[in-house]
């Protein structure tokens, strides 16, 4: 033993540095009761056992209470201190140093110390008889009775000692005496002297009030508290004095149970432990497994999980081997510990695992976003992964399967719920729509002329009124949802190529065989199943094309309380097939109340029949949307057509796909061409009676129709062929079939038919004049911004409440759509759907011409039957004709009121509409020679000065209006002549020649008089004269005319 364990030994009064249990003389109480020290020692030990944190307190206690200045000494059972002294001389004197002797004789009295106290005369434990055996083992009597007297002096000079301490110390000893009782009573009485009880006596007072008394105070009386003060008296109640520090004292002798049990539980388990050490040093690695594994699993760290359940299965497989290996034969007590601790490490590691698995199958069947990519590094996709870990640690189903099946449920859940969800809510907008007011026309009017402002190719912004566009959008999304490479399609079709892969064996090469192989079994699916998985491809296409077939084909739901049950989780927000739910109020414009369902109103229009047409809609929007809706479908039937399965089934597969493009085509064709025909009957509301920029004797009506009609053949075009939809391997779009095209065909005759009648009735009925920018009367006309009247071709705005203005216009709309807009509108027909408009292009012509008649009748009627009346009343005027012998000098009134009446219409014309001038006097032309032809033939008989009146005037009239002569002008004016002819007789047709060179001298005079009254009717000398006339504005009549402004 080292020196510094012998210190540490009798430091802490231990006998050896490995005691086997806690030596019983440190449980007894160590409190003396010798006075105020006692006391204070009493507390000071309490404090320092609340105080201590050391793990050594309990022995470091024992040390501090050490009172002796002498090394070695301790207290015994009975509470009395005994000095011990590490080493001291012979009681009997036969040496100065026992210890010396004892060690002399071989005993280790250095060692144990308990051995060593024995053989101290100071030690309560001295053994005389040990002693004198073995440290005067050989003394003889008479040395042994020299060391009685020696003994006996030493007794009795010790003794003597005690005696005067006690002689001079008596009065304090009882002093001491009186302050220990004073104590005592102080303690258990604190300080009152005890009170003795008397009985008491009976009283009629008192029960008085007990009542009273008994309610007031039953509270106090209840319960009568504790006296605090006996707490620490040293009574039986208190267990005197020591109830207050029981429970303390009790629970620090539990916690050092607790902390110092173990450390001192014997040298008896040193070698099982060391054991044991040995044992857990050598399966180290298998005791931390259970701990790798949960912590893989909660760093998500897979790789290393897989390691771990690797290394512990192999593990329990040795150790089960093992024990089939000893059979009958004992096994060691390694063998014994290496298969209890495989078995224990298994049934661990097989919990944590399978709760894992758990786990991972929850994840797998929840796995529903996926891609078929890598990204950069390469890694496998998370679904992937999660097989892949399932068939690493070993499973008894298909993780392949199981997700194959999952992801089908959750495309055939999500298909029918956004197709479901979003028809409802197409529905609650459509009928919005159709239970709002009928748009006004002038807001009609204001959507249809943004068409010439932009191209066809450009987004409509302005074509359709906000909420009519919002619902076309809504379509576009449903149906982008469910069609498009990016939405629900996309992903059927990548669960074909992840079905397809796993079929053919290509997705299981990067996938794990698992320990030993057992997972191979898993990696081909059944014949089965890969035929029943074709079939799910299959049942999930026909589903997306039965809700876009329906959603074309059939008419508005009439149910929409789905929108008010629980609603089914949305397709872009689910992590599960089953998770998140929506309110209606979750959704934009969709917060309805369920007692006040939109109703579906019956008023007879074309759109009620069809689901997918907003109510109110125009041709424009319809035809821009319905063929983005029809390339979406085409693109996704020739997607769904490729599908192998599909496209090699032996059912009607590709024919259904078929009749969804097809029937989808033929119910949009249907639609169109019903509001083709509304707006074409309202197409009149496009005239706002401003001249073309382009073309100042026009109004911008042309412009317009050709803008709508062309937008809508071009719409019409990509809605019959879908030439932008992305064809595949199957031909699923046919080419329109005869009656689609014999539909489009009549329906562009009869618009515009439709829209020439409109324009026809805009010049025909009269507008209203008003104030506000727009406005129509009680006949739906469309009325100008203000009223000018116009005065030239520059100006912009006309006198639209004239009646001969507005017929003026549409004369020359209607020439320049027979000449340029319907030409080419018949031609874009034509190439956009390789017919040929024979008989339609003859029966358009024959409408234009009959319309343009009937219009031109309807204005040069009014100067038709003015020229009729001048001219009849004129020759049939008994002034008319001049005396027999006189010579005409001057034409009759009546010619220059005829040719002022055409000077005014000339003047309409030309400021209105110039190109009509020509036309129009021509015309007049025509009507006058036939009036002059019919009043002369009202007179039988001319005589020569008659003759001579009559041809100067049919002359006056013919020269004047030489510009506008026309064939049938001349032929008029020879029969005007030949009825003079047969009115006169031979002589006078000899003196008439004789009179015609004076005639036309008259006649040229009269001409030149009259130059500035009818000036406008001068023909134009030169082209260039002509077309900076035009530039300027000047009548086209004349040149060097001044134009007048409009």
């Amino acid at each position: 033993m080292t020196d510094y364990e012998r210190t540490v030994l009798e430091h802490y009064q231990l006998s050896t540095a490995y005691p086997l249990e806690w030596p019983a003389e440190k449980d007894t109480s160590d409190v003396s009761d010798d006075g105020e020290d006692g006391a204070a020692k009493l507390m000071d030990t309490r404090m320092a056992v609340r105080r201590s944190k050391s793990r050594y307190s309990a022995l470091e206690r024992v040390a501090s209470d050490r009172r002796s200045l002498l090394p070695g000494s301790q207290r015994t059972g009975d509470g009395v201190e005994n000095l011990v002294q590490k080493d001291e001389p012979d009681p009997l004197g036969n040496g100065d140093s026992v210890l010396k002797i004892v060690r002399a004789l071989g005993l280790p009295v250095q060692d144990d110390t308990k051995l060593r106290n024995r053989f101290l005369l100071s030690s309560t434990t001295f053994s005389p008889a040990l002693f004198l055996s073995q440290v005067h083992s050989t003394a003889s009597n008479q040395d042994l009775l020299e060391g009685l007297d020696i003994l006996s002096k030493s007794i009795d000079q010790k003794s003597a000692s005690l005696k005067v301490l006690v002689e001079s110390n008596f009065e304090r000893f009882v002093r001491a005496k009186q302050t220990i009782d004073n104590v005592y009573t102080e303690m258990k009485y604190r300080g009152i002297e005890p009170v003795p009880v008397r009985a008491r006596t009976h009283s009629r007072h008192a029960s008085r009030g007990s009542f009273r008394a008994s309610s007031g105070n039953q509270a106090s009386m209840a319960v009568s508290p504790l006296d605090t003060r006996k707490k620490n008296a040293l009574t039986k109640e208190s267990e005197y004095g020591i109830l207050g520090i029981k429970a303390p004292l009790l629970d620090v002798s539990a916690k050092a149970e607790e902390v110092w049990g173990p450390a001192i539980g014997g040298r008896e388990k040193e070698d099982s432990l060391k054991a044991m050490t040995t044992t857990v040093d050598r399966y180290k690695e298998f005791y931390e497994v259970n701990g790798a594994i949960a912590d893989a699993i909660k760093r998500k760290d897979y790789e290393t999980l897989v390691e771990e359940y690797t290394k512990a299965r192999r593990f329990a497989d040795d150790a089960k081997k093992l024990s089939e290996d000893l059979g009958t034969t004992a096994p060691t007590e390694s063998q014994i510990h290496k298969i209890l601790l495989g078995a224990r490490l298994w049934h661990d590691v097989e919990e944590q695992i399978e709760d894992f698995k758990r786990e991972l199958w929850r994840k797998l069947i929840a796995m529903q976003n996926t891609s078929s990519k890598t990204d950069g590094n390469g890694q496998q996709d998370q679904h992937m992964e999660l097989i892949g870990l399932l068939l690493e640690l070993g499973v008894t189903d298909n993780p392949i399967w199981v997700w194959l099946l999952s992801r089908y449920d959750h495309l055939k859940n999500k298909i029918q719920v956004t197709a479901d969800r979003s028809r409802v809510e197409i529905e609650v907008l459509r009928r919005r729509l159709a239970t709002g007011e009928r748009p006004k026309t002038q807001v009609t009017a204001s959507h249809l002329r943004t068409l010439g402002r932009q191209t066809a190719s450009e987004k409509p912004a302005s074509i359709d009124s906000g909420d009519i566009i919002e619902l076309w959008e809504k379509m576009v999304l449903f149906l982008s949802n469910m069609l498009s490479t990016q939405g629900i399609l996309g992903e059927v079709l990548e669960f074909w190529q992840t079905v397809k892969s796993f079929i053919e064996g290509n997705a299981q090469k990067s996938l794990p065989e698992g320990l030993n192989g057992e997972s191979r079994q898993h990696h081909r699916l059944s014949d089965q199943g890969s035929i029943d998985l074709q079939k799910g491809t299959v049942e999930l296409i026909d589903m997306i094309r039965e809700s876009i077939f329906s959603f074309f084909a059939e008419p508005p739901i009439e149910d929409i309380s789905a929108l008010f049950s629980p609603v089914p989780p949305t397709p872009k927000t689910p992590k599960t097939a089953s998770s998140s739910q929506l309110t209606p109020t979750a959704l934009r414009g969709f917060d309805l109340d369920p007692n006040n369902i939109p109703p579906s109103p019956k008023r007879g229009e074309a759109w009620e029949k069809f689901a997918f047409w907003p109510p109110w809609s125009n041709s424009i929007s319809g035809v821009y949307y319905l063929a983005k809706l029809l390339v979406l479908v085409g693109t996704g039937a020739s997607e769904m057509a490729a599908v192998a399965p599909v496209e090699n089934s032996e059912g009607n597969a590709l024919d259904r796909l078929r009749t969804l493009v097809s029937g989808s085509r033929e119910r949009c064709v249907t639609a169109i061409c019903a509001a083709w025909n509304r707006d074409a009957e309202n197409i009149k509301v496009l005239e706002d009676w401003r001249r073309s920029p382009e073309k100042h004797d026009l109004t911008r009506m042309p412009t317009y129709f050709n803008s709508f009609e062309s937008s809508v053949l071009t719409g019409m075009q990509k809605i019959l062929y879908i030439a932008e939809a992305k064809s595949g391997s199957a031909d699923v779009i046919l080419p329109p079939p005869a009656k689609l095209l014999q539909m489009v065909r009549s329906q562009f005759v009869t618009t515009l038919y439709k829209a020439l009648s409109g324009m026809v009735e805009n010049a025909e009925k009269a507008i209203k004049k008003v104030d506000d920018d727009w406005i129509t009367d009680t006949n739906g006309l469309a009325s100008p911004v203000a009223t000018v009247i116009a005065t030239s071709i520059g100006s912009g705005n006309v006198n639209a409440s004239d009646r001969n203005v507005r017929m003026l216009l549409t004369l020359s709309n209607l020439q320049a759509l027979r000449v340029e807009v319907v030409p080419n509108l018949t031609t874009q027909f034509e190439n956009a759907f390789s017919v040929k408009l024979t008989d339609e292009t003859k029966t358009i012509r024959d409408v234009l011409g009959q319309i343009d008649a009937r219009l031109f009748q309807s204005f040069t009627r009014p100067a038709v039957q003015k020229l009729q009346t001048i001219i009849r009343n004129g020759i049939a005027d008994s002034a008319w004709a001049p005396a027999p012998d006189e010579k005409p000098q001057e034409v009759r009134g009546y010619v220059y009121e005829a040719l002022l009446s055409l000077v005014l219409v000339h003047t309409q014309v030309s400021t209105t509409a110039s190109s009509l001038t020509s036309q129009v006097l021509s015309f007049l032309l025509e009507q006058c020679s036939r009036e002059l032809l019919e009043a002369f033939k009202q007179r039988q008989r001319y005589n020569l000065a008659s003759l001579m009146q009559a041809t100067l005037d049919v002359e006056f009239v013919a020269q004047t209006l030489s510009q506008y002569t026309t064939d049938k002008a001349s032929e008029m004016q020879s029969q005007i002549y030949q009825e003079l002819d047969k009115g006169t007789d031979n002589d006078a047709r000899a003196k008439l020649q004789s009179e015609l060179p004076e005639m036309r001298a008259v006649l040229k005079r009269l001409r030149e008089g009259s130059r500035s009254e009818f000036a406008c009717f001068k023909k134009v000398r030169t082209r260039g004269t002509e077309r900076r006339a035009s530039e300027k504005g000047p009548d086209r009549g004349t040149s060097g005319a001044p134009g007048t402004p409009i």
